[in-house]
């Protein structure tokens, strides 16, 4: 067992003990080979069940940088590209005044449809079909391409739909025949299948002002039923759902190690992607903290200088994954209770250090 492996296993079981965290993992690659896989805690305070290294998680929008990742394959094997107009692979969508909406603007959040549908509840939100027509209606909030605003839910039907009708197949199919079956992962879903449900950890949340939906009238980026949002993961039938925005489920060492094949040289002789497709995928720009469906990890006034950025995406709560090019470094973490005391930061912070990085 290597130093960098006692040293999060002793910080994990430390930060549950102290009741900073509940159930976690970690996972880290490091030139191309699994250097930290640590978990501790439990997956469900109601029965006592133990977080193991296939627990799975719900990672609220670290599934974000999945779908990203599987639109980068499709514009790497010319099958679409960074500026191609959504309405001409997604007719429907160009309704009032999409029409020129580009994939790279969807990516961005600069596409102006960040706000949910009116009307719609639980059943409507499960419903791939009812929810692409839905977005399909919407109109922008603004002139898109000039503002960015965070598409926190709306992203996974944009996106989704589009890498859907570009590959002809269901996006739960692409997520586990382009980037599962490469990788061998096992653990990696949007969309459960029943029988995993048993290892599907329980989210808690503690706060002493619960973050709240706004007014009922006003536009919704997360509709109102949603909250909060650790119940409505916690529901069969959200977890069952395909939101590539929000309900990912999956394991730390699942996300690492799709970041990790993200980085040059791959991971296990799978390279994702070339260095080249990354570097273009992960162009910065001045005033916004997403480039290509990642958000950017370091600081905002540097990246522009920086030649391949570390990038990746974080989730409600402290889930969090990327990939860093210069350090060859991919990290996934994943954990089950919200509150204040979170230690996400301080476990990235210690896990650095422990493998000898800046």
């Amino acid at each position: 067992m290597s130093d960098a492996q006692k040293k999060i296993e002793a910080l994990l079981q430390c930060l549950v003990a102290e009741g900073k965290e509940r159930g976690v993992q970690v996972a880290a690659y490091l030139n191309g080979e699994l250097v930290v896989d640590a978990w501790a805690g439990i997956a469900n305070a109601a029965t006592g069940l133990p977080v193991t290294g296939d627990t799975l998680f719900p990672v609220f929008s670290t599934t974000k940088g999945i779908a990203a990742t599987l639109i980068h394959l499709l514009v790497e094997r010319g099958q679409l590209t960074y500026e191609t107009r959504i309405a001409e692979v997604w007719p429907e969508f160009g309704a009032n005044g999409k029409e020129n909406i580009t994939v790279r603007q969807a990516l961005n959040h600069t596409s102006a449809i960040p706000y949910m549908p009116e009307g719609i509840g639980p059943a409507e939100l499960c419903d791939w079909p009812t929810m692409c027509a839905a977005i399909a209606q919407l109109k922008p909030a603004w002139e898109p391409g000039t503002k960015h605003e965070y598409h926190a839910v709306t992203y996974s039907w944009i996106v989704g739909e589009v890498a859907c009708r570009v590959a002809g197949r269901p996006f739960p199919e692409l997520v586990q025949e382009e980037i599962c079956r490469p990788l061998g992962i096992a653990n990696m879903f949007v969309g459960i299948p029943d029988e995993v449900e048993p290892r599907v950890a329980i989210l808690e949340e503690i706060f002493e002002e619960p973050q709240k939906p706004l007014p009922i009238g006003e536009p919704q980026s997360v509709s109102q039923f949603m909250w909060p949002l650790h119940e409505w993961m916690n529901r069969p039938d959200s977890r069952r759902a395909c939101i590539p925005a929000s309900n990912g489920i999956m394991d730390a060492r699942s996300i690492a190690k799709h970041y990790a094949a993200l980085l040059p040289g791959g991971v296990d002789g799978v390279e994702l992607l070339p260095p080249e497709r990354i570097r273009l995928a992960t162009q910065f720009e001045k005033g916004i903290p997403h480039a290509g469906g990642y958000q950017f990890v370091g600081n905002p006034e540097l990246l522009g200088t920086v030649e391949l950025p570390a990038f990746g995406h974080g989730g409600y709560g402290g889930s969090n994954a990327f990939a860093d090019p210069k350090h060859r470094l991919a990290v996934g973490l994943t954990k089950n209770l919200f509150s204040k005391q979170g230690a996400t930061e301080l476990i990235l912070s210690e896990l650095k250090s422990a493998l000898g990085i800046g």
